[in-house]
């Protein structure tokens, strides 16, 4: 891979990780809500479901759901209806102020961290088309005259550095949002607005060919 080749990879790869997703937002969104250490948790999530799908289509599963539409059809109706079930969820949480302090505290405050990271998992891996993109955009930067496997891993690497860094700009911007969420009306407006979000990405991914 030349240089050139690679640098054009790092300016795609900035662009494309830096416009809004449903993996952007509830990084943003659990930042907010709970806090940066639940955001790290959701980041490490979504980042192992995209590096998980990102070898699969290096191994050719992407071009397999490229020439059967019905199964990345099926996969696609899935992960739209698991984001508006999420948005759904987002929509209708409850919000619960202390009683010392007009301080917030959403019901699900003392979740987990293996259960952010679990839903940051299966947000990111609702979304089938990381597959059939990775098989498409990847083997464009790719040599063929040179070692295939150091050549993806490189790149592997640098979508990596970007993407987590687009996470903790998202995460930081969330976690300074949330002293406007002080109080419980702004809250629940917050809630209501990220969950019809949720639900418009779920309404463009079963919609989008």
């Amino acid at each position: 891979m030349s240089l050139q080749a690679w640098w054009l990879f790092v300016v795609m790869t900035f662009v494309v990780s830096a416009t809004p997703g449903p993996n952007m937002l509830l990084v943003m969104s659990h930042s907010a809500r709970f806090g940066l250490r639940s955001a790290v948790m959701t980041m490490a999530g979504c980042m192992s479901a995209l590096l998980c799908m990102m070898s699969i289509s290096a191994a050719g599963l992407g071009a397999l759901l490229h020439t059967f539409p019905a199964v990345f059809d099926a996969l696609r109706y899935l992960g739209a209806a698991y984001l508006a079930y999420l948005g759904y969820k987002l929509w209708r949480a409850g919000v619960a102020a202390k009683s010392d302090q007009d301080v917030p505290v959403p019901d699900q405050a003392f979740r987990s961290g293996g259960s952010f990271y679990r839903q940051g998992l299966a947000v990111a891996a609702s979304n089938p088309k990381a597959i059939v993109f990775s098989a498409a955009f990847f083997p464009q930067f790719i040599q063929p005259d040179r070692p295939a496997l150091m050549q993806f891993g490189i790149l592997l690497a640098t979508f990596t550095v970007i993407e987590v860094s687009w996470y903790l700009i998202y995460a930081v911007s969330g976690h300074k949002l949330s002293r406007f969420l002080q109080q419980t009306h702004v809250m629940k407006n917050f809630n209501r607005i990220t969950g019809g979000v949720f639900v418009g990405f779920a309404a463009l991914m079963a919609a989008s060919r």
